[in-house]
Parts: structure tokens; sequence; C-alpha cells
């Protein structure tokens, strides 16, 4: 019984996979188990920035699973006090929570406001607004979060206490933020949404409105976060800064890892008790954090990643004015889509037997994560498949 089979066989169907199992990695590049060799454009969905398999990530995971992998957060640390260190040194935020998944980190982002304005005395202040179109994650608080009933459908009823306003519109926003809502909660850039930016006031706008009306802002920078779009945090490219920031995915480079970030006055509410993960930033995962985050600010991968970023979406642009079906570019750093006129899914399928792997969101969104190694000239191979492949689309309509 070969993987595909073993896994059919055994593993819950919440996936509809692609007919490919993957068996190695190399920077860019992932190997089936036939041999064959893809451009991994996509890495882990906004997680492997570094790449798979980056040497200097395998020594300190190597190192550190030598010397001590788990104990409970009834002790310290090194590794985790060192991580935890780094990124308030580097952000805005005074504390962190670390967690397994971005999942985690939300969900102790939306614990964390409901619990501030209850230790303020002010119970009736339990409302979140999130976005439509937005993800927040799969467990039932996160889905409750999130701004797409597909994500929804079938779990109802979902947990009360979230209402959904149009992204990039302040004053849709403006009528659901009111004297219940404890925190309004937003990615900087919809990733599942079909990599939306919004205007560069809109973030500005939020924060206005929650300092005069006294909520909190979360930023869910779990796909943004980590280098994605050029800088350390997307925040930073709009001059904005939450009070409660969450990230994952591309943290660990693949390890599961998730983190809430928040201000010494809102982490407060989090006293001993309150709230608590077991495997949340063991040894292991958070050396290698520590070392993705080194990687990134001292060997010029932030700056590589505007560049290749830019190269990105001026080689879509190009291709725009090639072919009809695609509408639209957009993104920011390495978080990129093109909007086309038909299915997404047919494309990316074709793009994968060229040897290129993409993914689609919302139907009709190529969207393009590659690790922020990624090379002009592994750009331009992926530009040659586009171009074929949607010249042989066109044909056959």
């Amino acid at each position: 019984m070969d993987i595909q089979q073993l896994a059919d066989a055994h593993i819950a169907n919440t996936y509809a996979r692609f007919p490919l199992a993957l068996v190695k990695g190399q920077g860019c590049t992932v190997w089936d188990d036939q041999g064959r060799a893809y451009t991994d454009f996509i890495a882990g969905i906004a997680v492997c920035n570094l790449g798979h398999s980056h040497p200097d990530l395998v020594a300190v995971l190597s190192e550190q699973a030598r010397t001590l992998w788990h104990v409970s957060n009834l002790y310290y640390t090194g590794p985790q006090a060192e991580l935890a260190a780094w990124l308030t040194a580097h952000s805005f935020a005074d504390r962190v929570f670390f967690g397994n998944s971005g999942a985690e980190a939300n969900e102790a982002a939306i614990k964390l406001a409901r619990k501030y304005f209850k230790d303020q005395g002010a119970p009736e202040r339990y409302r979140v607004v999130s976005m439509k179109q937005s993800f927040h994650g799969r467990t039932m608080a996160t889905l409750s979060a999130t701004g797409q009933e597909k994500v929804r459908k079938g779990y109802d009823p979902i947990l009360e206490g979230f209402d959904y306003a149009a992204f990039d519109d302040i004053e849709d926003l403006s009528c659901l933020v009111g004297p219940a809502t404890c925190a309004v909660m937003l990615e900087p850039i919809q990733g599942e949404g079909g990599v939306v930016v919004p205007d560069k006031a809109y973030l500005a706008e939020v924060r206005r409105l929650c300092d005069e009306t006294g909520c909190l802002l979360i930023f869910d920078e779990i796909q943004t976060g980590i280098g994605r779009t050029g800088k350390l945090f997307a925040y930073e490219h709009f001059g904005v800064t939450p009070d409660i920031m969450t990230l994952a995915k591309a943290l660990g480079n693949g390890l599961p890892i998730g983190a809430m970030l928040a201000t010494e006055k809102v982490a407060a509410a989090f006293v001993p008790g309150a709230h608590a993960s077991t495997f949340g930033g063991t040894p292991l995962v958070t050396a290698v954090a520590l070392k993705v985050l080194q990687i990134l600010t001292e060997e010029g991968v932030l700056e590589q990643a505007a560049k290749t970023g830019a190269y990105l979406r001026e080689a879509l642009m190009r291709l725009k004015t090639k072919h009809a079906a695609i509408q639209e570019i957009r993104g920011m750093g390495l978080l990129v889509a093109a909007r086309i006129d038909r299915p997404a899914a047919p494309i990316v399928r074709a793009c994968m037997e060229q040897g290129y792997l993409i993914n689609c969101v919302q139907d009709n969104i190529l969207r393009f994560a590659p690790p922020l190694i990624v090379t002009p000239e592994q750009i331009d191979g992926l530009m040659v498949c586009l171009d074929k492949v949607l010249s042989g689309a066109d044909k056959q309509r």
C-alpha cells in the first residue's frame, strides 16, 4: 500500500488532497515519492519562509533535540524566554503567550480581550467585531470570529458575541462598534479572503475608532507576519500598532508554534490560571523560532522578500497584458494574488502537472506565497508555466 492509499484508508477525510505524496524538501523545491521535483510557491501556506530543510534551522533543531525537548510551563526554559524577549524587543508588545497554532493564538487573543474588560468592571463588553471574508481558525471560537459562512457551515450554533463588518469600510465598522464591543479583530491584509490589501488610511481609521470607543484592536498576523510582506510585521507598512497581535505559521518555519503578543496594560489580565497550554513554547520549537527570526533580520531576507515580491508582481502584471483571463494583481511582499475570470482550481492543478505548486482561494483567485528566499529565476520559471497553462486553457474554452 503506497502513501496515498495508506492515508486515504486511515486519515480523517477533511482535506481534498492532490494526488501527490511529498517526501523531501530543500530550499524552494520539494520532491514526490516518484522522484519528481516541484518548485514550491505556496510554502506550506506561507509557513516555510526560509524554505525547506534550512541547514541552520536543522542544526539548531538537532542541537536542541539533544539537549531538552519538553518540560511543563510550570518551569522556566531558556529558549522560550529568549524568544519572548526577542519578540517584544522588535514589536509594540510587552508580553507573549505561546501556543501551538494560529487558532490557539487567536483563541488566546479573544479570551484576553474579554478578560481585560471583565477585570475592568465592564463584563458587558464582550463582543468582537471581525471582518467579512476573514479567516481566524477552525476552533469553535475562531471559526465564530471568521467572517466566511463556508467555514462556519455545519457547526451552528456558533458562539455568541461576534459581529462582521465589511473589510476596508470604516463606515460599516463604525455602525457595529458599540458599548458592548471589547475588540475589533482583523488581518491587516486578508489572506484566505483573497489577498486583499486595504486602503493605506483604513487601519489608521480603525485604530482611531478603537481609541474613541475604548475597545481593543487585535491584528491577526498569522499569515502576514514574520517577513511575508517584506517587513517583519505587516502593521509596520501602515504605521499602526494594535493592542494585541497573533503570530504562527512562519514563526517556526514549519514547527508548530503560535504566539499572542500584547501590551503590558492588556496582558495584565492574564494571571496564573487564566490561560495555559501544555505544549505552548517548548524548548524545541522556541529555539528554532528564535533562529528563524535572527536569520530573517540579520541576513537580509526581509529586504530580499521586498525586492522579489515586487519582481513577482511586475512579472504577473506583464502576464496580465497578454492574458485577458487575469483581471487583477494584488498583494504585498511575497503574499501575492491574481484574480482570474474563471475557476482557479484547474489552473492550480495544471501548474502542478508542470512542476509548480500554487494554490487558490475564493474560487477564482490564484495565491502565491513562496519561501522568502525564492529567486527571480524561479519566478521566471513560474511565469513560463502560467503562460503555457493559461494559453492552453484559453484554447479549450
